[in-house]
């Protein structure tokens, strides 16, 4: 007769995100993991298929708990610019925030740590960007429909660009101790949608 597990394999995934979101995924080894889970190894395993599994659905529910909060922010009726510029500008504060700041951002994190070595992380990265990237270029296309947006301006480079700097926001406020180095980027950035 199978052993039913005795953790939720829900609250492990969580811990698991945490630990990895706070170390990365080099510094943290299986040992580390078991610790901070408080599974046994066979459990870990068997449940989530090792370490490099685990990462990659963590990194999953990462997105999956991330995206709906950007696209509910970004596809509400009414003016969609000021919705874009808050979540830059949210971007850039969490950025001066020593707690959010010294984590960042776990898809930034991915991209730099494992993506350029690992395809499976590269592709998780990818469409994650492209989902946020979709999204932006929704809310821009809406803003320019509705005169918020300078006809000239091209939306799908727009939403490019933000990404670009979303992401980059997060890997300098890691590193950066100045605030301000964050803010005015986005600041001068947030002028192309003028």
């Amino acid at each position: 007769m199978a052993r039913t597990k005795e953790f939720d394999p829900d609250a492990a995934l969580l811990a698991a995100l945490e630990l990895f979101w706070r170390r990365g995924y080099e510094a943290t080894s299986v040992a580390d993991l078991v610790a901070h889970l408080g599974i046994g190894r066979a459990s870990l395993y068997a449940t989530f298929g090792g370490k490099h599994e685990l990462y990659l659905k963590a990194l999953d529910r990462y997105q999956r708990d991330r995206l709906p909060a950007v696209l509910h922010r970004l596809s509400q009726p009414g003016p969609a610019l000021p919705a874009v510029r808050a979540l830059v500008r949210q971007h850039a504060d969490e950025s001066a925030v020593d707690d959010l700041r010294l984590r960042g951002c776990l898809v930034t994190n991915t991209a730099a740590e494992l993506a350029p070595h690992d395809p499976a992380a590269a592709r998780s990265v990818e469409q994650d960007w492209d989902r946020v990237e979709t999204v932006l270029h929704t809310a821009l296309v809406r803003a320019r429909a509705q005169h918020e947006l300078p006809a000239d301006r091209d939306p799908l480079a727009l939403a490019r660009t933000l990404l670009v700097l979303l992401q980059g926001l997060r890997v300098v406020g890691k590193a950066s101790t100045d605030p301000a180095r964050v803010r005015d980027a986005a600041e001068q950035v947030l002028r192309l949608l003028d």
